[in-house]
């Protein structure tokens, strides 16, 4: 039980600033593109819920990521997200300067004061933006674009958010910050600039007092992961902030890599999942990784139905998600009539944007993120003639997708296209629908009203995940592959099921989808149409088990306890 404000532990003079390439609060402030920046968002939410003292830094990116449109082949289409900063963010009148090219850019900052649950405390969100007159074409562009532009591009930004961020919280009065905690290698650079703040002398550095300031977590699983920048491209955008063999030294000789920078210069490093620490661990033999598993804010989301059934049952709950556990005393039939509400909001809004014709009866399984290859959107028609015999014998199925390719992923692009095709191959047999431009309500409105959460990723390529922590929040089962949090969150049969093994050297498609075509139609479609007390009780003990853990409210917990007190 979480009583006590976490600020009686942590004096009201001490600050942690959270810096993140990304952060979604909010699906109308488009400054992020998918996982990393929704836990980002999630993670402050619960700070403010719990008072933690935190600033958080990250980018006002003017033209967001991308909205996604999809032709009627499949064929994604990206267009400028359109958004008014000023609707929603207060511009600060302070400035400051980074060199980039040998070029002074003006980077200026807009606040966001993200407001708790109760609205009795707020965390600032400092959005740092280039676009000013000051600036020639080139420097206003910098912040135009999440994820955009080719690598000097991508290292110009992360100039502005790690070494722009520290000079504008000096310049805004924050000189007493105690952590800083970098959301991944991209705000690796605010360790370059501590190192400059912190120098004993003109060539000496405080690599002690440096890593005692910060903390990094790491999300990547996969070596080819972690950004890399050759020393030729840092020296002509960086420049040379510390002697290049001192740097070569903390972030590799043959690239600058941001995650390993970062290793070197953070007193508590994290994985974000038990098994993503021991892969992490692996791959950086000799640091000591710890791991502290992801969650999700569980107010923010929780659809409304659910909010009223918590609201009636388990008072509190917003504050202290570890009561959701109480969820076993409440009576099925009103979690069975939440899940239903959700559902009808999903297809009732499916039907408006597609002539798909989809119906609230029906089994639905959904399976809604980033669309990259090893995520496996495809699995499921592994063999399209078992899938739709399923369908015949065990109870009708449909199927909702939604997610985004990065631009540059013509793989991921070509995966969305082949969804599309076997969606007009199949349609008489089985209803699909692929909705456009996955954001955050979208993503609230898909995990709550599905019947199902599929996640098929390659083995050890999930590094935590938080859909499916978001599915548990309203009942819905998963039905994964054991990896990220999964190995963590699925007690068979309880909580969800499995697919495949958990060992990483079983990667097979034809396995795994065996495997999931025979408990899709052995167990889980027959138990969805014929045993519903037995699928309430799933529904239940995922609320109970998952949604009661897996939330931002333990993790931030955990980071405070771990990383944040010194």
């Amino acid at each position: 039980m979480m009583e006590k404000p976490f600020n009686e532990e942590i004096k009201k003079d001490k600050r942690i600033a959270y810096f993140s390439m990304e952060i979604g609060i909010d699906s109308r402030i488009p400054t992020y593109s998918g996982g990393l920046g929704i836990l980002a968002g999630d993670t402050l939410k619960s700070c403010a819920d719990l008072k933690v003292p935190v600033i958080a830094v990250t980018l006002l990116y003017r033209k967001g990521y991308f909205y996604q449109k999809l032709d009627d082949a499949g064929r994604q289409i990206e267009l400028p997200a359109q958004w008014t900063p000023s609707d929603f963010l207060e511009l600060l009148p302070d400035k400051i300067t980074v060199e980039i090219e040998n070029r002074n850019v003006t980077v200026q900052a807009w606040k966001y004061n993200l407001k708790s649950v109760d609205e009795n405390y707020s965390v600032p969100i400092l959005f740092l933006d280039t676009d000013i007159s000051a600036n020639t074409d080139y420097g206003r562009a910098l912040t135009n674009y999440l994820y955009g532009g080719d690598e000097k591009y991508r290292l110009a930004q992360e100039i502005v958010l790690g070494v722009g961020g520290v000079r504008m919280l000096r310049k805004l009065g924050y000189t007493d910050i105690k952590k800083y905690h970098m959301n991944e290698g991209h705000a690796s650079l605010l360790a370059l600039e501590l190192l400059r703040e912190n120098k004993r002398s003109e060539d000496v550095f405080n690599f002690d007092e440096v890593r005692n300031l910060c903390v990094f977590t790491t999300h990547t699983p996969v070596p080819a992961g972690h950004d890399k920048f050759s020393y030729d491209l840092v020296r002509n955008v960086l420049g040379e902030p510390i002697p290049l063999d001192v740097l070569k030294t903390l972030a590799g000789e043959e690239n600058l890599n941001m995650t390993l920078l970062a290793l070197n210069l953070s007193e508590y490093i994290n994985g974000v999942a038990k098994k993503h620490g021991e892969i992490s661990r692996e791959m950086f033999p000799g640091y000591p990784i710890d791991s502290i598993t992801n969650g999700v804010h569980p107010y923010s989301w929780a659809p409304e139905s659910f909010r009223k059934l918590y609201n009636k049952y388990i008072p509190g709950w917003a504050k202290d998600p570890f009561t959701l556990r109480y969820i076993i005393s409440i009576p099925k039939i009103e979690i069975w009539n939440a899940h239903m509400e959700a559902k009808i909001k999903l297809i009732d809004y499916i039907n408006k944007e597609s002539n798909t014709g989809m119906d609230y009866e029906t089994f639905t399984i959904g399976f809604a993120r980033r669309a990259s290859t090893y995520k496996r959107a495809g699995l499921l028609f592994f063999d399209v003639d078992r899938l739709i015999d399923i369908s015949k014998k065990a109870g009708k199925i449909q199927i909702v997708f939604a997610g985004k390719a990065h631009p540059k992923d013509i793989p991921g692009k070509e995966l969305i296209k082949g969804i599309f095709e076997c969606t007009h191959r199949i349609k008489n047999d089985i209803k699909i629908v692929y909705l456009e431009n996955y954001d955050m309500e979208l993503g609230k409105m898909v995990t709550s009203g599905v019947d199902l959460w599929l996640n098929t990723p390659l083995r050890p390529r999930e590094a935590s995940g938080t859909s499916g922590m978001k599915a548990s929040l309203s009942g819905v089962p998963n039905f994964s592959v054991l990896d990220g949090w999964w190995v963590e969150g699925c007690i068979e049969g309880i909580t969800g099921w499995s697919i495949g093994k958990k060992s990483i050297e079983e990667n097979s498609d034809e396995k795994d989808a065996q495997d999931l075509y025979k408990k899709l139609e052995n167990i889980i479609i027959p138990m969805f149409y014929k045993e519903k007390e037995q699928w309430l009780n799933i529904m239940q003990y995922c609320i109970a088990f998952n949604a009661s853990f897996f939330n931002t409210h333990r993790m931030v917990h955990e980071y405070v306890l771990n990383a944040y007190l010194e």
